[in-house]
Protein backbone atom coordinates (compact mmCIF):
# COMPACT_ATOMS: atom_id res chain seq x y z
CA UNK A 1 0.00 0.00 0.00
CA UNK A 2 2.68 2.29 -0.19
CA UNK A 3 1.60 5.14 -2.28
CA UNK A 4 3.17 4.92 -6.03
CA UNK A 5 2.64 9.03 -6.21
CA UNK A 6 3.01 12.41 -4.00
CA UNK A 7 -0.43 12.35 -4.78
CA UNK A 8 -1.54 9.27 -3.30
CA UNK A 9 0.08 10.24 0.25
CA UNK A 10 -2.31 10.98 2.38
CA UNK A 11 -1.30 14.05 5.20
CA UNK A 12 1.50 16.39 4.75
CA UNK A 13 -0.62 18.84 2.99
CA UNK A 14 1.47 21.47 4.52
CA UNK A 15 4.59 19.85 2.40
CA UNK A 16 2.85 18.59 -0.64
CA UNK A 17 -0.31 20.36 -1.24
CA UNK A 18 -1.02 22.85 -4.19
CA UNK A 19 1.94 25.83 -2.90
CA UNK A 20 3.31 24.09 -0.78
CA UNK A 21 7.59 23.79 -0.26
CA UNK A 22 7.88 20.24 -1.69
CA UNK A 23 5.29 20.35 -4.56
CA UNK A 24 6.91 23.75 -5.44
CA UNK A 25 10.35 22.00 -6.16
CA UNK A 26 8.61 19.37 -7.90
CA UNK A 27 7.70 21.89 -10.10
CA UNK A 28 10.47 23.49 -11.00
CA UNK A 29 12.57 20.18 -11.52
CA UNK A 30 15.14 20.05 -9.09
CA UNK A 31 15.91 18.92 -5.87
CA UNK A 32 18.26 20.79 -2.79
CA UNK A 33 19.69 18.79 0.16
CA UNK A 34 17.09 18.49 2.79
CA UNK A 35 16.31 16.26 6.02
CA UNK A 36 12.78 14.86 6.84
CA UNK A 37 12.17 15.58 10.93
CA UNK A 38 8.91 13.61 11.96
CA UNK A 39 7.76 10.57 13.80
CA UNK A 40 7.59 7.22 12.77
CA UNK A 41 5.46 6.27 9.61
CA UNK A 42 4.81 9.72 8.67
CA UNK A 43 6.09 8.71 5.52
CA UNK A 44 9.71 10.80 5.54
CA UNK A 45 11.10 7.76 3.13
CA UNK A 46 8.04 7.40 0.83
CA UNK A 47 8.12 10.95 0.15
CA UNK A 48 11.76 10.92 -0.33
CA UNK A 49 11.56 8.07 -2.70
CA UNK A 50 8.25 10.07 -4.40
CA UNK A 51 10.87 13.31 -5.14
CA UNK A 52 13.03 11.30 -6.48
CA UNK A 53 11.10 9.97 -9.14
CA UNK A 54 8.89 12.84 -9.77
CA UNK A 55 11.92 14.85 -10.52
CA UNK A 56 13.28 12.26 -12.91
CA UNK A 57 16.01 11.15 -10.58
CA UNK A 58 18.15 7.83 -9.48
CA UNK A 59 17.30 6.96 -6.39
CA UNK A 60 19.38 5.16 -3.97
CA UNK A 61 18.92 4.41 -0.30
CA UNK A 62 21.09 3.74 2.62
CA UNK A 63 20.74 2.98 6.36
CA UNK A 64 22.95 4.47 9.27
CA UNK A 65 22.67 1.26 11.29
CA UNK A 66 23.89 -1.02 8.17
CA UNK A 67 25.27 0.99 5.96
CA UNK A 68 28.82 2.50 6.43
CA UNK A 69 31.34 4.66 4.66
CA UNK A 70 32.18 2.03 2.29
CA UNK A 71 28.81 1.25 1.12
CA UNK A 72 28.59 5.35 1.21
CA UNK A 73 31.56 5.53 -1.27
CA UNK A 74 30.32 3.25 -3.56
CA UNK A 75 26.77 5.11 -3.91
CA UNK A 76 29.09 8.41 -4.19
CA UNK A 77 30.89 6.58 -7.30
CA UNK A 78 27.82 5.28 -8.64
CA UNK A 79 26.19 8.82 -8.66
CA UNK A 80 29.04 10.42 -10.27
CA UNK A 81 29.24 8.09 -13.23
CA UNK A 82 25.65 8.63 -13.49
CA UNK A 83 26.11 12.17 -13.65
CA UNK A 84 29.31 11.96 -16.02
CA UNK A 85 28.04 9.17 -18.40
CA UNK A 86 24.24 9.84 -18.65
CA UNK A 87 23.29 13.35 -16.66
CA UNK A 88 21.62 11.78 -14.24
CA UNK A 89 21.06 13.25 -10.72
CA UNK A 90 21.29 10.84 -7.69
CA UNK A 91 19.03 11.22 -4.85
CA UNK A 92 20.46 8.94 -1.94
CA UNK A 93 17.72 8.99 1.08
CA UNK A 94 19.67 8.37 4.41
CA UNK A 95 17.58 6.66 6.96
CA UNK A 96 18.14 7.66 10.54
CA UNK A 97 20.28 10.21 9.39
CA UNK A 98 21.31 11.53 13.69
CA UNK A 99 22.99 7.77 13.97
CA UNK A 100 25.41 8.84 11.70
CA UNK A 101 28.73 9.35 13.70
CA UNK A 102 30.20 12.91 13.16
CA UNK A 103 33.36 11.28 10.76
CA UNK A 104 30.91 9.92 8.98
CA UNK A 105 28.88 12.95 8.33
CA UNK A 106 31.83 14.68 7.10
CA UNK A 107 32.44 12.26 4.69
CA UNK A 108 28.93 13.33 3.35
CA UNK A 109 29.69 16.45 3.32
CA UNK A 110 31.98 17.09 0.04
CA UNK A 111 29.78 15.21 -1.66
CA UNK A 112 26.63 17.25 -0.51
CA UNK A 113 28.68 20.48 -1.57
CA UNK A 114 29.30 19.63 -4.77
CA UNK A 115 26.21 18.36 -5.47
CA UNK A 116 27.28 14.75 -6.16
CA UNK A 117 24.20 13.86 -4.42
CA UNK A 118 21.54 15.42 -3.41
CA UNK A 119 20.68 14.01 0.15
CA UNK A 120 17.62 13.24 1.88
CA UNK A 121 18.36 12.80 5.49
CA UNK A 122 15.57 11.41 7.76
CA UNK A 123 15.29 11.55 11.03
CA UNK A 124 13.15 11.11 14.15
CA UNK A 125 14.95 13.97 16.42
CA UNK A 126 14.81 17.30 16.43
CA UNK A 127 17.88 18.06 13.30
CA UNK A 128 18.77 21.18 15.84
CA UNK A 129 19.37 18.78 19.31
CA UNK A 130 22.79 18.06 17.64
CA UNK A 131 22.08 14.66 16.03
CA UNK A 132 22.95 16.72 12.93
CA UNK A 133 26.75 17.98 12.78
CA UNK A 134 26.28 21.65 12.02
CA UNK A 135 28.28 21.94 8.63
CA UNK A 136 25.94 19.19 7.49
CA UNK A 137 22.75 20.72 8.63
CA UNK A 138 23.99 24.07 7.11
CA UNK A 139 23.64 22.35 3.93
CA UNK A 140 19.93 20.60 4.05
CA UNK A 141 16.51 22.43 3.90
CA UNK A 142 14.60 21.27 7.23
CA UNK A 143 11.03 20.16 6.43
CA UNK A 144 9.02 19.22 9.48
CA UNK A 145 6.66 16.05 9.11
CA UNK A 146 3.37 15.89 11.40
CA UNK A 147 1.91 12.73 12.55
CA UNK A 148 -1.59 11.36 11.17
CA UNK A 149 -4.28 12.76 12.47
CA UNK A 150 -7.19 10.66 13.01
CA UNK A 151 -9.48 10.90 9.70
CA UNK A 152 -5.88 10.64 7.80
CA UNK A 153 -5.11 7.05 9.07
CA UNK A 154 -9.11 6.18 8.33
CA UNK A 155 -8.69 7.11 4.70
CA UNK A 156 -5.34 4.67 4.65
CA UNK A 157 -7.18 2.43 6.52
CA UNK A 158 -10.08 2.49 4.01
CA UNK A 159 -7.82 2.11 0.86
CA UNK A 160 -6.16 -0.85 2.33
CA UNK A 161 -9.91 -2.62 3.23
CA UNK A 162 -10.84 -1.94 -0.87
CA UNK A 163 -7.88 -2.10 -2.88
CA UNK A 164 -8.26 -4.90 -4.94
CA UNK A 165 -4.35 -5.15 -6.34
CA UNK A 166 -2.58 -4.23 -3.00
CA UNK A 167 -5.07 -4.37 -0.49
CA UNK A 168 -7.36 -6.74 0.79
CA UNK A 169 -10.06 -6.56 -1.92
CA UNK A 170 -12.86 -5.79 0.00
CA UNK A 171 -12.61 -8.98 1.94
CA UNK A 172 -12.46 -7.87 5.32
CA UNK A 173 -14.51 -5.04 7.36
CA UNK A 174 -14.21 -3.55 10.68
CA UNK A 175 -17.07 -2.89 12.89
CA UNK A 176 -16.95 0.89 14.75
CA UNK A 177 -14.87 -0.17 17.56
CA UNK A 178 -12.37 -2.09 16.21
CA UNK A 179 -11.90 0.82 13.65
CA UNK A 180 -11.68 3.08 16.59
CA UNK A 181 -8.96 0.94 18.38
CA UNK A 182 -7.24 0.45 15.13
CA UNK A 183 -6.64 4.20 14.73
CA UNK A 184 -6.38 4.32 18.85
CA UNK A 185 -3.35 1.78 18.31
CA UNK A 186 -1.86 3.47 15.22
CA UNK A 187 -0.70 6.41 16.91
CA UNK A 188 -0.14 8.35 14.09
CA UNK A 189 2.07 5.88 12.36
CA UNK A 190 0.23 4.75 9.48
CA UNK A 191 3.16 1.55 8.81
CA UNK A 192 2.00 0.55 12.40
CA UNK A 193 -1.78 0.84 11.07
CA UNK A 194 -1.35 -1.20 8.33
CA UNK A 195 1.09 -3.87 10.32
CA UNK A 196 -1.98 -4.40 12.79
CA UNK A 197 -4.91 -4.46 10.13
CA UNK A 198 -3.04 -6.98 8.13
CA UNK A 199 -2.51 -9.09 11.68
CA UNK A 200 -5.74 -8.53 12.73
CA UNK A 201 -7.63 -9.71 9.27
CA UNK A 202 -5.51 -12.87 9.70
CA UNK A 203 -6.75 -13.61 12.88
CA UNK A 204 -10.38 -12.59 11.67
CA UNK A 205 -9.99 -15.61 9.17
CA UNK A 206 -8.64 -17.83 11.73
CA UNK A 207 -11.06 -17.88 13.95
CA UNK A 208 -13.66 -18.37 10.69
CA UNK A 209 -12.07 -20.91 9.78
CA UNK A 210 -12.34 -22.37 13.04
CA UNK A 211 -16.48 -22.04 12.95
CA UNK A 212 -18.65 -25.21 12.78
CA UNK A 213 -20.73 -23.46 10.05
CA UNK A 214 -17.87 -22.08 8.58
CA UNK A 215 -17.09 -18.09 7.21
CA UNK A 216 -20.60 -16.12 6.60
CA UNK A 217 -20.92 -14.52 3.74
CA UNK A 218 -20.01 -11.11 2.29
CA UNK A 219 -17.29 -9.34 4.00
CA UNK A 220 -15.28 -10.88 7.10
CA UNK A 221 -15.95 -8.85 9.76
CA UNK A 222 -12.84 -7.76 11.29
CA UNK A 223 -13.73 -7.19 15.70
CA UNK A 224 -12.66 -5.26 18.60
CA UNK A 225 -10.81 -8.44 19.62
CA UNK A 226 -8.65 -9.04 16.69
CA UNK A 227 -7.79 -5.55 16.54
CA UNK A 228 -6.50 -5.76 20.10
CA UNK A 229 -4.75 -9.48 19.90
CA UNK A 230 -2.93 -7.55 17.20
CA UNK A 231 -1.47 -4.99 18.64
CA UNK A 232 -0.76 -7.49 21.54
CA UNK A 233 -2.43 -5.60 23.96
CA UNK A 234 -4.88 -6.36 26.77
CA UNK A 235 -7.20 -3.10 26.44
CA UNK A 236 -9.55 -3.63 24.52
CA UNK A 237 -11.30 0.15 24.88
CA UNK A 238 -9.05 3.14 24.08
CA UNK A 239 -10.18 6.97 23.78
CA UNK A 240 -6.98 8.48 23.10
CA UNK A 241 -7.94 12.13 23.05
CA UNK A 242 -9.58 11.53 26.26
CA UNK A 243 -6.79 9.31 27.64
CA UNK A 244 -4.08 11.65 26.65
CA UNK A 245 -6.11 14.71 28.02
CA UNK A 246 -6.30 13.22 31.34
CA UNK A 247 -2.51 12.66 31.43
CA UNK A 248 -1.70 16.10 30.90
CA UNK A 249 -4.53 17.84 33.08
CA UNK A 250 -3.49 15.49 36.01
CA UNK A 251 0.03 16.94 35.46
CA UNK A 252 -1.03 20.50 35.12
CA UNK A 253 -2.91 19.60 38.77
CA UNK A 254 -0.23 18.22 40.46
CA UNK A 255 -1.85 14.67 40.78
CA UNK A 256 0.80 12.43 39.87
CA UNK A 257 -1.21 9.05 41.35
CA UNK A 258 -3.70 9.89 38.63
CA UNK A 259 -0.97 11.32 36.30
CA UNK A 260 0.83 7.97 36.28
CA UNK A 261 -2.49 6.07 36.14
CA UNK A 262 -3.87 7.83 32.79
CA UNK A 263 -0.06 6.92 31.49
CA UNK A 264 -0.62 3.05 32.89
CA UNK A 265 -3.84 3.25 30.69
CA UNK A 266 -2.55 4.97 27.58
CA UNK A 267 0.40 2.39 27.55
CA UNK A 268 -1.38 -0.88 28.01
CA UNK A 269 -3.67 0.30 25.26
CA UNK A 270 -0.91 0.26 23.05
CA UNK A 271 -0.05 4.24 22.64
CA UNK A 272 3.69 4.66 21.61
CA UNK A 273 5.85 5.47 24.26
CA UNK A 274 7.48 8.48 22.65
CA UNK A 275 4.07 9.92 21.72
CA UNK A 276 3.80 9.92 25.31
CA UNK A 277 7.42 11.23 26.18
CA UNK A 278 7.00 14.29 23.50
CA UNK A 279 3.98 14.99 25.56
CA UNK A 280 5.93 15.11 29.03
CA UNK A 281 8.59 17.73 27.20
CA UNK A 282 5.72 19.93 26.09
CA UNK A 283 4.29 19.75 29.21
CA UNK A 284 7.99 20.65 31.65
CA UNK A 285 7.56 24.10 29.32
CA UNK A 286 3.90 24.85 29.13
CA UNK A 287 2.43 23.64 32.37
CA UNK A 288 5.89 23.34 35.18
CA UNK A 289 8.23 26.43 33.38
CA UNK A 290 10.40 27.83 35.40
CA UNK A 291 8.67 27.35 38.55
CA UNK A 292 10.76 23.98 38.35
CA UNK A 293 13.55 24.28 35.63
CA UNK A 294 14.71 20.80 36.02
CA UNK A 295 11.36 19.29 34.57
CA UNK A 296 12.50 20.18 31.01
CA UNK A 297 16.17 18.20 30.70
CA UNK A 298 14.18 15.61 32.48
CA UNK A 299 11.78 15.38 30.33
CA UNK A 300 13.99 15.32 27.38
CA UNK A 301 16.38 12.92 28.98
CA UNK A 302 13.09 10.85 29.08
CA UNK A 303 12.21 10.79 25.29
CA UNK A 304 15.88 10.20 24.84
CA UNK A 305 15.61 6.94 27.02
CA UNK A 306 12.65 5.84 25.67
CA UNK A 307 14.25 5.91 21.77
CA UNK A 308 17.14 4.78 22.82
CA UNK A 309 16.67 2.06 25.20
CA UNK A 310 12.60 0.98 23.89
CA UNK A 311 9.68 0.55 25.48
CA UNK A 312 7.84 -1.13 22.88
CA UNK A 313 8.87 -4.81 23.51
CA UNK A 314 10.25 -4.71 27.00
CA UNK A 315 9.81 -2.52 30.15
CA UNK A 316 13.16 -0.74 30.91
CA UNK A 317 12.21 2.34 28.87
CA UNK A 318 9.20 2.93 30.96
CA UNK A 319 11.14 3.80 34.53
CA UNK A 320 12.17 6.91 32.41
CA UNK A 321 8.53 7.70 31.17
CA UNK A 322 7.48 6.89 35.05
CA UNK A 323 9.79 8.99 36.85
CA UNK A 324 9.55 12.52 34.41
CA UNK A 325 5.89 11.84 34.63
CA UNK A 326 5.46 11.83 39.16
CA UNK A 327 8.37 14.59 38.69
CA UNK A 328 5.92 16.63 36.77
CA UNK A 329 3.18 16.15 38.22
CA UNK A 330 4.64 16.68 41.88
CA UNK A 331 6.30 19.72 40.93
CA UNK A 332 5.89 23.81 41.50
CA UNK A 333 4.13 24.61 38.19
CA UNK A 334 3.90 28.16 35.92
CA UNK A 335 2.72 28.92 32.73
CA UNK A 336 4.15 32.56 32.61
CA UNK A 337 7.23 32.15 30.48
CA UNK A 338 5.22 30.53 27.87
CA UNK A 339 2.30 33.66 28.44
CA UNK A 340 4.57 36.23 28.26
CA UNK A 341 6.35 34.88 24.85
CA UNK A 342 2.56 34.75 22.95
CA UNK A 343 2.07 37.97 24.32
CA UNK A 344 5.15 39.02 22.86
CA UNK A 345 3.84 37.52 19.68
CA UNK A 346 0.74 39.36 19.32
CA UNK A 347 2.60 42.27 19.37
CA UNK A 348 4.86 41.59 16.93
CA UNK A 349 1.80 40.33 14.36
CA UNK A 350 -0.77 43.48 15.37
CA UNK A 351 2.13 45.93 15.07
CA UNK A 352 4.84 44.37 13.00
CA UNK A 353 8.48 44.69 13.88
CA UNK A 354 10.08 47.83 15.40
CA UNK A 355 13.63 49.24 14.83
CA UNK A 356 16.50 48.07 16.80
CA UNK A 357 17.23 51.06 19.11
CA UNK A 358 20.58 52.17 18.27
CA UNK A 359 22.19 51.32 21.51
CA UNK A 360 22.13 47.89 20.60
CA UNK A 361 23.09 47.64 17.75
CA UNK A 362 26.54 45.59 16.66
CA UNK A 363 29.18 47.64 17.20
CA UNK A 364 27.18 50.50 19.20
CA UNK A 365 29.54 52.73 20.21
CA UNK A 366 26.66 53.95 23.04
CA UNK A 367 26.43 50.14 24.19
CA UNK A 368 27.02 49.83 27.97
CA UNK A 369 28.02 46.26 28.94
CA UNK A 370 26.82 45.54 32.48
CA UNK A 371 29.39 43.06 32.99
CA UNK A 372 32.18 45.98 32.74
CA UNK A 373 29.91 48.96 33.83
CA UNK A 374 27.00 48.20 36.68
CA UNK A 375 25.20 51.11 36.19
CA UNK A 376 24.18 50.12 32.77
CA UNK A 377 22.10 47.05 34.18
CA UNK A 378 19.08 49.62 33.80
CA UNK A 379 19.54 51.02 30.13
CA UNK A 380 16.48 50.06 27.51
CA UNK A 381 16.76 47.22 25.50
CA UNK A 382 12.79 47.09 24.24
CA UNK A 383 12.09 49.43 21.14
CA UNK A 384 11.23 53.33 22.44
CA UNK A 385 7.65 52.59 21.81
CA UNK A 386 7.28 49.88 24.32
CA UNK A 387 9.49 51.20 27.36
CA UNK A 388 8.10 49.85 30.85
CA UNK A 389 5.93 46.64 28.86
CA UNK A 390 5.85 43.85 30.63
CA UNK A 391 5.72 40.30 28.94
CA UNK A 392 7.11 38.01 31.69
CA UNK A 393 5.80 38.61 35.39
CA UNK A 394 7.17 35.53 37.00
CA UNK A 395 4.72 33.22 39.46
CA UNK A 396 5.73 33.32 43.23
CA UNK A 397 5.90 29.20 43.29
CA UNK A 398 9.12 27.33 43.48
CA UNK A 399 12.13 28.13 41.94
CA UNK A 400 10.50 31.11 40.15
CA UNK A 401 9.70 32.59 43.11
CA UNK A 402 13.26 33.69 42.86
CA UNK A 403 13.36 34.86 39.62
CA UNK A 404 10.46 37.26 40.73
CA UNK A 405 12.48 39.12 43.65
CA UNK A 406 15.58 39.05 41.05
CA UNK A 407 13.33 40.85 38.30
CA UNK A 408 11.38 43.10 40.96
CA UNK A 409 15.25 44.44 41.95
CA UNK A 410 16.40 45.05 38.57
CA UNK A 411 13.05 46.43 37.19
CA UNK A 412 13.20 49.17 40.28
CA UNK A 413 16.90 49.69 40.14
CA UNK A 414 17.23 53.94 39.85
CA UNK A 415 19.58 56.09 36.87
CA UNK A 416 22.76 54.71 38.56
CA UNK A 417 22.02 51.31 39.48
CA UNK A 418 24.08 48.56 41.01
CA UNK A 419 24.32 44.96 40.53
CA UNK A 420 21.65 43.19 42.09
CA UNK A 421 23.23 40.05 42.22
CA UNK A 422 25.72 41.71 44.43
CA UNK A 423 24.00 44.36 46.79
CA UNK A 424 21.80 41.98 48.83
CA UNK A 425 19.16 44.24 48.26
Amino acid sequence: MRPRSLDEVVGQAHLLGSGAPLRRLVEGGRLPSMVFWGPPGSGKTTIGRLLAEAVGARFSQLNTTTDGVASLRETVAAARDAAELAGETTVVLLDELHRYSKAQQDALLPHVEAGTIVLVGATTEPPFAGGITPPLLSRLRVFRLEPLGGSELAEIADRALADPERGLGGRFALDEVARRQLLGYASGDARRLLGILETATTLAERRAAEASDGPPPGPLAVGAADVQRAAQSATLDYDRSGVISAFIKSIRGSDPDAALYWLATALEAGEDPRYLARRLVISASEDVGNAEPQGLPLAVAALGAVERVGAETNDEGLYALAQATAFLAAAAKSPAAGRAFFAAREVVRADGTRPVPSHLRPVARTYRNPHDDPSAIDQEYLPPSLRGRRFYEPSDRGAEAAIRDRLARLRDLPAEGHDPDRSGS
